[in-house]
């Protein structure tokens, strides 16, 4: 896969400042069978998940008890940006919906791109929101138009969405057509699924993407994260399995079809959801994403200590595993970075004429807590280095004696076709690079990264995808990178 370019996974080339990862989405879905509104609740939902795309988000709506007619709205940009009181007052009547947040690592970020996704199709009116990947886009892409099918957008989602209403027309469920279509699809996906009556959620049988089951009262609700429960005064019930549908009808029944299941030792859940992507305050399948972290700072000091006098960690990622590696190492643990909580993705990145950069305008190092200090730096990852290099020169600018670094993941060495927006190997500073080589590239003192043996430990034994570290995909990924073939 050497020299394999990235474009598909990107709204446009990624620039030398912004290396940081991103994953593709966050759902969110709710069915209040006492007929309440649901749109508000949506709105918060979405909030919570706003951490998992911030590039456009959208709602979609309908009354179970009235006639089969959505209510929806999309727009660049976030959620409390999007939307105003008018547009959830407008949306008042529904009491089944879904909402989606998006970040895009396939497709332009436009909103056409949108989601939740509105169908009018043979049987009615359905709405979808997904996150993840499909690595057979091209195969399925095909088959649909030559069956008829004319794309309003360049997102898989779409496909997904034409699959499910093409198999409806033959299946007398559309929990049944939603099956039929994942027999059919290949790689990531988290789906909730509103029907004009049901509300459907499913993961892949490999789990990369979480997806929760919670209640409020007589209202069910699916999220991708338990955070998005909390919010909204929901309980936390269960995960929904890999491979499993559920479906939550009028009459308040939830059913489950396992018939995609496969083997637990099959699964493969995205290990980066316990070292970045979720919010630190979620669960995993019952599995605290801020003791990961603590335990991925634990594991560090325990394979690589360094002396030294504070553990600091880059905001907000790499906090986590600092407090770990302070508490296991019992060197203090403090704040050495000022990060500027206003400023989203997209804000306007300087010129090259100019000599700010976009890692200070974000970030910016305390010198009282650093100056005639040795660091400890913790961060999630190193993607291209250019970044790690000028948060290091940060540190050291502002006075630090020493810059130790340590990452809490293993080195990136392949990319990812699942919907995480790691690029090629020509693109990664790891590749056919030593750890050596990169500290020197980086200006560090010393740089140690999370053994790939202990990644296990994080995810507390399910079984996880470590594709990106060591190659070995859990499903075959294309032969042709495609990634750059759609720009979706």
């Amino acid at each position: 896969m050497k020299g394999r370019q990235m474009n598909l996974y990107m709204s446009g080339p990624k620039t030398q400042d912004e290396e940081v990862l991103h994953e593709e989405c966050g759902v969110f879905g709710i069915y209040d069978l006492d007929g309440g509104s649901v749109a508000q609740s949506i709105y918060y939902g979405l909030l919570a998940l706003q951490h998992r795309g911030q590039e456009s988000c959208g709602i979609a709506v309908t009354d179970t008890a009235g006639p089969n007619k959505v209510y929806s709205k999309k727009e660049m940009g976030l959620v409390n940006e999007a939307f105003t009181r008018s547009d959830l007052k407008a949306m008042e009547q529904g009491n089944l919906g879904v909402g989606h947040v998006r970040y895009s690592t396939a497709g332009n970020s436009t909103r056409e791109n949108a989601q939740p996704l509105v169908i009018n199709y043979y049987k009615g009116t359905m709405a979808m929101a997904h996150n993840g990947n499909l690595i057979n886009t091209p195969q399925l892409r095909k088959m649909l138009a030559k069956n008829g099918a004319i794309f309003q957008t360049t997102i898989d989602s779409e496909i997904i969405a034409y699959m499910i209403a093409r198999e409806r027309a033959e299946l007398p469920t559309v929990e049944d057509a939603v099956a039929a279509a994942m027999r059919k699809m290949q790689g990531a996906y988290s789906l909730v699924i509103m029907s004009p009556r049901k509300l459907i959620g499913c993961r892949d049988p490999y789990g990369f993407r979480p997806l929760v089951i919670g209640r409020r009262g007589n209202a069910w609700v699916l999220a991708s994260e338990t955070c998005a429960l909390d919010t909204i005064g929901a309980v936390y019930v269960r995960d929904v399995e890999p491979g499993e549908i559920v479906t939550i009808n009028q009459k308040g029944e939830i059913s489950s079809d396992k018939s995609m299941c496969i083997p637990k030792e099959r699964q493969a859940r995205c290990i980066f959801e316990y070292i970045y992507f979720a919010r630190p305050d979620s669960y995993l399948e019952q599995v605290s994403v801020y003791r990961s972290r603590l335990t991925a700072g634990r594991i560090l000091f325990e394979d690589s200590p360094v002396e030294a006098d504070l553990v600091v960690g880059v905001p907000e990622s790499g906090n986590a595993a600092a407090q770990g590696f302070a508490l296991a190492s019992g060197i203090p643990y403090g704040t050495a970075f000022v990060k500027n909580s206003y400023i989203g993705r997209t804000f306007i990145k300087p010129s090259q004429s100019t000599r700010e950069s976009s890692v200070h305008v974000k970030l910016n190092a305390l010198k009282e807590a650093v100056a005639g200090k040795r660091i400890i730096m913790i961060d999630d990852s190193i993607v291209r280095g250019t970044t790690s290099g000028q948060i290091v020169k940060m540190l050291r600018d502002a006075g630090a004696t020493e810059v130790h670094v340590r990452i809490s993941s293993p080195p990136f060495l392949h990319p990812c076709y699942f919907g995480t927006d790691v690029p090629s190997e020509d693109q990664l500073i790891a590749h056919n690079r030593s750890v050596d080589e990169i500290c020197r590239l980086i200006g560090a003192d010393s740089l140690a990264f999370l053994k790939e043996e202990r990644l296990i430990e994080l995810s507390e034994g399910l079984p996880i995808c470590k594709a990106c570290f060591n190659g070995s995909y859990p499903i075959k990924p294309p032969e042709e990178d495609i990634r750059g073939e759609f720009e979706k």
